[in-house]
């Protein structure tokens, strides 16, 4: 098609558009709105099915706050405020496609997140974002949406089919049948072409080899389409592919466009290939719009201002570099910018759209056209999502088996150097009692740090992409927490019985049956109390180092006062409540009880002379340790309270995480 074509084509639009707009003001009967020879129907169905997706003047305001110096604290805070996006009005039909392009630091992205509800708290969004000319808000554009973001986040050990089908389980709508949800799954891979690699590990970087960029990025919008939505989101989906993989995403978010559906993206410096695949576009610059209409019509709309792109030059680039504020040239570069703006503002194109949004936004509470609000954001009930979720979890346990065997050789490697150390001890001599003390002490300082620094990073680490699947309306909070134990259980049991279970006869322990199963028993508690603790750490901390760097320190305290280096009767008055609180002194206490109880004598001397011996019972070695022996089954108790204790501390925080204020 001709250049002269398409401008023919573009007046017609913007005939049938004014048009439309004046109807609206005399309150005459429209029954169509066209474009590209299409039928656009005012009035859309209560299923949503096509979204015509606008906002009138949306302003973005950031606010930083400045102390004084600190010698002069009592100065008033002084507070600066900076407009992000300013006065951006824009309205996008269905079977439209357009691109919002700009510089860095255009807002362009900041938009993106308004017109979203994704907007951080320490930013304030004014204006009107209206849905089929009703106002929106987020639970809204969450339930018709969907968005790509920038950053694909994946749980890498799992494959493509396999992810596809998580998403289907739990983002599809309830009455849907399973195997209409497995059909789905196969059509969204054929369509976005991932059949050779449907059956491949997603993959972890720098560890886990999986799938290319450009197919991570395809299944990043496989994710998305799986539910059908009508409006779909995405922010720069071209960023980090080549040339090639860019044209090939953008192909199909044209093809999804034909399908009806309402698209908006922002993007990147595109090539000239991708640049004529946009219905729209729409230029920002400072944080104003430059220029809002078809790709071809910006070309014609800045030669009427005198800024002719050469021939032969991509058009992105040449309005991105017109556009920018060049360092060195600030003034200059902002007063162009002002004057392309101001432009556009008072062109017929810049006008229309005005008026448009504003038309929409004030008959907004007039209609009976309504949105009707689930009273649950979630898809699927409770026990899908737990089965859903718990089947993912246990796969992405499962799937490495290299850190299992990482995890089982340092379990039984620490464990016969452990036996080696303490090999064949005699409880009746002195230096038996101590050296069998120091063993079972040895039990818990490698089980404690063992599964904290094992676990310290299972949240952090997929925090984001919990975050993300969360406000997609996905899963409960109660539901990821909980799958993420019972995923983990049956290893957190089974490690610490087989630490226990390798050095307990090697080194001497008591023989009977049900002490052995019992001092398993014991330590088993322990290491889950060590993982309660690292997921309390996990949830609390921002990051993996953040973490790290407070779950050692905190776990000092609690081994200085588990009754070995500090007798427990020796604990300073101000730090009695902070002796309870460690599990090291329950479980200590325990071993000690379950190992020395009803022998008949312990840690025998030589008497005077040689002739007799002299020995303890353990009710004076309790004494001298200051352990009561009645507590076995108190201090048992107490383990299992520190362990759900632990636990709601670190399901609160990571409850907390999800808190989105309006």
């Amino acid at each position: 098609m001709s250049e002269k074509q398409i401008l023919l084509d573009e007046s017609k639009i913007t005939a049938k558009r004014r048009k439309y707009y004046s109807s609206i003001e005399t309150g005459e009967s429209i029954t169509s709105y066209g474009s590209k020879n299409e039928v656009h129907s005012i009035s859309m169905p209560d299923d949503l099915s096509q979204v015509t997706y606008s906002w009138n003047e949306v302003e973005v305001i950031g606010k930083k706050t400045q102390n004084g110096p600190i010698f002069r604290r009592l100065k008033k805070q002084e507070v600066t405020t900076k407009i992000i996006v300013d006065n951006v009005s824009g309205v996008v039909h269905p079977g439209e496609f357009v691109a919002i392009m700009g510089a860095s630091g255009a807002g362009k992205t900041t938009l993106l997140n308004a017109l979203t509800f994704r907007t951080s708290r320490k930013l304030k969004v004014r204006g009107n974002i209206l849905l089929n000319g009703r106002k929106a808000d987020s639970d809204t554009v969450t339930r018709v949406s969907a968005y790509v973001q920038q950053v694909d986040l994946f749980i890498g050990t799992l494959t493509v089919r396999e992810h596809l089908r998580f998403q289907a389980k739990l983002r599809m709508d309830k009455g849907i049948p399973f195997k209409e949800r497995m059909n789905r799954v196969e059509e969204v891979i054929q369509e976005l072409g991932l059949s050779k690699c449907a059956d491949t590990l997603i993959g972890i970087p720098g560890r886990l080899k999986g799938i290319s960029g450009g197919e991570m990025k395809r299944l990043a919008f496989a994710s998305e389409l799986i539910t059908n939505p009508p409006l779909l989101f995405c922010d720069e989906p071209t960023s980090g592919l080549d040339s090639y993989m860019a044209q090939t995403v953008v192909t199909a978010m044209k093809q999804m466009a034909a399908k009806r559906k309402t698209i908006i993206c922002t993007i990147h410096q595109p090539s000239s290939e991708v640049y004529a695949m946009f219905d729209r576009v729409l230029l920002m610059a400072e944080g104003r719009v430059a220029y809002m209409g078809s790709a071809a019509g910006a070309l014609a709309f800045f030669e009427s201002i005198n800024l002719r792109c050469p021939t032969n030059f991509n058009p992105a680039d040449f309005f991105v570099q017109k556009l920018a504020v060049v360092p060195g040239r600030e003034i200059e570069s902002r007063q162009e910018v002002k004057r392309v703006c101001d432009a556009f503002q008072e062109s017929p194109e810049g006008k229309l759209i005005l008026k448009e949004s504003k038309v929409a936004a004030e008959s907004e509470t007039s209609g009976d056209f309504t949105v009707r609000k689930r009273r649950s954001p979630y898809k699927a009930n409770w026990f899908q999502q737990l089965g859903a979720v718990l089947q993912r979890s246990i796969m992405s346990v499962f799937k490495e088996p290299s850190i299992l065997t990482v995890k089982l050789f340092q379990t039984i490697f620490i464990a016969l150097l452990v036996a080696a150390i303490y090999w064949g001890q005699d409880v009746t001599t002195s230096a038996g009692v101590q050296n069998i003390s120091g063993a079972l002490f040895i039990f818990l300082t490698n089980m404690t740090f063992q599964n904290v620094f094992g676990v310290v990073d299972v949240f952090t680490r997929e925090v984001p992409i919990f975050m993300r699947e969360h406000f997609n309306g996905m899963y409960r909070t109660d539901v990821y927490f909980l799958s993420k134990m019972l995923s983990e259980a049956l290893l957190y049991i089974a490690l610490p019985f087989v630490f226990t279970a390798i050095p307990y006869y090697a080194i001497g322990l008591n023989p009977a049956v049900d002490r052995f199963f019992m001092a398993c028993f014991i330590v088993v508690l322990v290491g889950n109390v060590a993982v309660s603790y690292g997921y309390m750490m996990s949830c609390i901390a921002t990051s993996t180092q953040m973490a790290l760097a407070l779950a050692a320190p905190f776990i000092i305290p609690f081994l200085l006062f588990g009754g070995f280096f500090l007798n427990s009767l020796s604990v300073p008055v101000y730090f009695v409540w902070l002796k309870y609180l460690s599990w090291f002194l329950y479980a200590n206490e325990a071993l000690n009880i379950n190992q020395f109880q009803g022998l008949d004598k312990i840690g025998c001397v030589p008497g005077p002379q040689n002739i007799t011996e002299i020995c303890l019972t353990p009710d004076d070695l309790f004494e001298r340790l200051g352990f009561q022996p009645d507590n076995l089954w108190f201090d048992i108790g107490m383990l299992f309270v520190l362990i759900a204790a632990f636990r709601l501390v670190a399901f609160l925080a990571l409850l907390a995480k999800t808190y989105r204020k309006g």
